[in-house]
């Protein structure tokens, strides 16, 4: 059995895309309209387990203050306290984060800004980001 077509040696295979810079890695970005896949950040995800966590042991009594905790942790009270914001985040930006379908603007040193209160208002703040 023949065919009548040669099957070629190579294949060439035309994707748009670009590369960009986060935080000190590379990353492929697609055109506008190509699904984009859901990517975890890592580095988002840890920063809010170690906020609930650290909250779950200042309410539970373990440590007096955020002084002591931060101390016992080795990092600087201040950085600690911007990382517990953290769990003032809405729950649908928090979802979004655990999900993987904050956009590439949602980096650690952005979501650490300050932030309003109000869950409404930080949906409005994050919206296109988270």
């Amino acid at each position: 059995m023949t065919r009548g077509v040669p099957i070629p040696d190579t294949v060439m295979l035309h994707v748009p895309f670009r590369l960009v810079k986060r935080g000190g890695r590379k990353e492929m970005h697609l055109p506008e309209g190509a699904a984009q896949p859901h990517r975890t950040d890592n580095t988002l995800v840890k920063a809010l387990a170690r906020a609930f966590r650290w909250k779950r042991m200042l309410e539970s009594g373990e440590f007096a203050t955020i002084a002591e905790l931060a101390e016992r942790e080795g990092i600087a009270p201040s950085f600690m306290t911007r990382v517990m914001r953290l769990t003032l985040l809405a729950p649908d930006i928090v979802e979004a984060i655990l999900d993987g379908k904050q956009g590439p603007e949602a980096t650690l040193a952005r979501v650490l800004e300050p932030f309003p209160a109000k869950w409404a208002a930080q949906l409005d703040r994050f919206e296109g980001v988270c």
